[in-house]
């Protein structure tokens, strides 16, 4: 009989292995994939190195598809650590954008130190009150957090929609004559662009060292703080946090509203790094949200790994791009970062549990045991 038990103690060295392997193993298949659709798996690897990191503006590229997977990445990350399933990073990076941007709009004339820091709590506090509500649904009626999450993706997409093309919103341009033939919105000022840390012939953006930021306070809150003991507890067992006197529906409220708040900071990010206007179709077909959750995953819910894995991952999406032709479709990309992350949940999975090949132990019954001559 063969049964999968879980495993009580994984070795240090194993936790450490099964990741590389994982990837190696993911390498391999790949290649039998892009041989299978007839293409040299050597010198595509060289191709996506090259039009990730080496090719001129790659690298600042790869770093620009990094920064809103790091922190829609971190945002599923410390949600489903606790067993929370915020599927909702998606539109709370909406809301984020339409927070920071409302913000850059109206006070565009603050100095430049002054106005960033308030774009940055503008997009944070937007996507944490549009997180806390299936925080409260959940932690007062319990609700389904991952239905009511993923349906408020599609909401708050309606809400961008309607500020710039289907309504006169503060959002919106109204003065340039191409703005009143195909609706636009409006361009921040100079001042609420955020400034780049420029190294040689690459740009490394703000929001990404702030990412990388709130990944280190993620790492030292959920491992060396009493919340993070909360919330370690709970991902546990719900139960055994409530016998313990853990107010669980106060903990659950808090670990969406920063959840929120983070993807909320990648939505201000979008804006001030990048867009530098409020732009719906263009957040929504690129679905930051979505790709989070296998960012997430493929770091294990650590908040260091997820910093590593948003690079890997922005790499491919550039990768992607650059090489997306007729002889290179952009499905052969998807597929790759799937088996990606089939490899490292499969490797995580048999670093947890292990196979039993055998006959289960048979227990004696209790009568049996106390008259043997039966």
């Amino acid at each position: 009989m063969i049964s999968i038990e879980r495993s009580l103690d994984t070795p240090r060295w194993q936790r450490v292995a099964l990741p590389f392997v994982s990837l190696i193993l993911a390498a391999i298949i790949s290649g039998l994939v892009l041989a299978a659709s007839g293409h040299d798996p050597i010198a595509t690897y060289r191709q996506i190195y090259a039009a990730s990191f080496t090719s001129p503006g790659a690298l600042t590229s790869t770093f620009v598809y990094a920064t809103p997977l790091l922190f829609t990445g971190l945002c599923v990350a410390v949600a489903f650590r606790m067993r929370v399933w915020n599927i909702g990073g998606e539109g709370q990076l909406y809301m984020g954008a339409i927070g920071a941007s409302g913000a850059g709009l109206l006070l565009g004339g603050l100095p430049q130190p002054l106005l960033i820091p308030v774009m940055i709590v503008a997009g944070v506090l937007a996507g944490a009150l549009w997180a806390m509500i299936p925080g409260l649904l959940r932690a007062y009626l319990q609700t389904n957090e991952i239905l009511v999450s993923l349906m408020l993706n599609y909401v708050a997409g309606l809400v961008m929609y309607f500020l710039i093309y289907d309504s006169q919103s503060f959002w919106r341009d109204l003065t340039s004559p191409t703005a009143l033939v195909f609706p636009t919105g409006k361009t921040l000022s100079a001042s609420a662009t955020w400034p780049g840390v420029v190294i040689g012939s690459f740009t490394l953006p703000t929001g990404f060292l702030v990412g990388v930021g709130v990944a280190v306070l993620l790492f030292v809150l959920v491992r060396g703080t009493r919340f993070g003991f909360e919330m370690r507890v709970m991902g546990d067992s719900t139960s055994a946090a409530t016998y313990a006197g853990m107010r669980t529906r106060r903990i659950i409220l808090a670990v969406m509203a920063l959840s929120g708040g983070i993807a909320g900071l990648g939505g201000a990010s979008q804006i001030g790094d990048f867009g530098h206007v409020l732009d719906p179709r263009g957040l929504q077909q690129a679905q930051y949200g979505y790709t989070g959750i296998v960012v997430a995953a493929l770091a294990l819910y650590n908040p260091l790994a997820v910093i590593v894995v948003s690079i890997l991952i922005g790499a491919l999406t550039n990768a992607g791009f650059a090489l997306q032709g007729p002889s290179f479709p952009a499905g052969l990309v998807g597929t790759m970062e799937g088996i990606i992350l089939f490899s490292v949940l499969g490797g995580e999975m048999l670093g947890r549990y292990r196979i039993r090949i055998g006959s289960p132990l048979r227990v004696a019954p209790a009568d049996a045991e106390a008259d043997p001559g039966r």
